[in-house]
């Protein structure tokens, strides 16, 4: 669906990107991570073609992107931009025209959008009347409603309260089942590890994270189990240290290099009689403030 192959930008002595590659397959959610000033704007905007890149390239459909693909993206910026003076279904109207559907069809879609974001009642209101949360919404169904093949949504869920979060959660979950492709810029780790399948984590301008959830979150682990038994917990090789946790719960540090299938086996071995065995895998959170932390020293 998008390939990023060696993107390099520089602003001046300002040193953007350094040869950044990977790839967003169709149909994923795929989570762009980094701390502020780590270059995620300036690739989206490279993407979109808003700014150039120094070199490499983009490729979009298999293809090296071309002006007219950009009917196909959409966007959804970190600076938000609504008419404020306009009544709302003129503009999401006019946003729906800019990719090409027809006047008909925009408005006909907007007004189905508006349903979905559960505003049908401020169709005629001026946006500026609009509050915080109704805005964010509205710019998000404005970016939707074209249905682009890909979508880049960045910090979409600023302004919204718990019950708004879920719902544009769950029209970024439609839109996979939909075979759509989602970019979500976001800082809120766990909506990474609720909604994306794969993820890139660039900082100073590099590419330092990039896989599966699943296979990042186990990357970047420590060796830890978890461990639930009846009765005291034997001691047994391969394990380098052991926190009680209380109620029969135990948290064991493993020996580098040790499978945790070894110590289950080993515990039951010692005679143990073990109700729950888990290996910790640490949250996105934590992942993200070590690779940042790491990178700064």
């Amino acid at each position: 669906m998008l390939r990023f192959e060696e993107i390099e930008k520089s602003y001046g002595q300002t040193v953007a990107l350094r040869g950044v590659s990977f790839d967003v397959q169709p149909g994923e959610i795929f989570g762009l991570l980094g701390p502020n000033g780590a270059g995620k704007s300036t690739l989206i905007r490279i993407l979109m073609d808003i700014i150039r890149a120094d070199g490499g390239r983009v490729l979009v459909f298999g293809e090296p992107r071309r002006r007219q693909d950009l009917d196909r993206l959409g966007y959804l910026p970190e600076e938000r931009g609504l008419y404020t003076r306009q009544p709302v279904l003129e503009v999401m109207t006019y946003f729906g025209a800019l990719k090409g559907l027809t006047r008909r069809e925009a408005r006909a879609r907007s007004l189905a959008w508006l349903d979905k974001v559960e505003l049908p009642h401020v169709a005629s209101w001026r946006v500026d009347r609009l509050s915080k949360g109704m805005s964010q919404k509205v710019q998000i169904a404005s970016i939707l409603l074209s249905d682009p093949d890909l979508c880049v949504l960045d910090e979409p869920t600023t302004g919204l309260d718990p019950v708004n979060v879920r719902l544009v959660q769950e029209l970024l979950a439609e839109r996979r089942r939909s075979g759509r492709t989602t970019i979500l810029s976001t800082h809120h780790m766990n909506q990474v590890e609720a909604l994306c399948d794969r993820v890139a984590l660039i900082n100073r301008g590099e590419l330092v994270v990039y896989g599966t959830v699943a296979e990042v979150r186990r990357r970047h682990s420590l060796p830890e189990v978890r461990v639930q038994v009846r009765g005291p917990l034997p001691a047994v090789p391969h394990v380098e240290t052991s926190t009680e946790e209380g109620d029969g719960h135990w948290r064991l540090l493993l020996r580098d290099g040790t499978a945790p299938n070894v110590v289950l086996t080993a515990l039951v071995q010692a005679g143990a009689i073990i109700d729950r065995f888990e290996p910790l895998l640490a949250p996105m959170e934590d992942i993200f403030l070590h690779v940042v932390r790491e990178g700064r020293a």
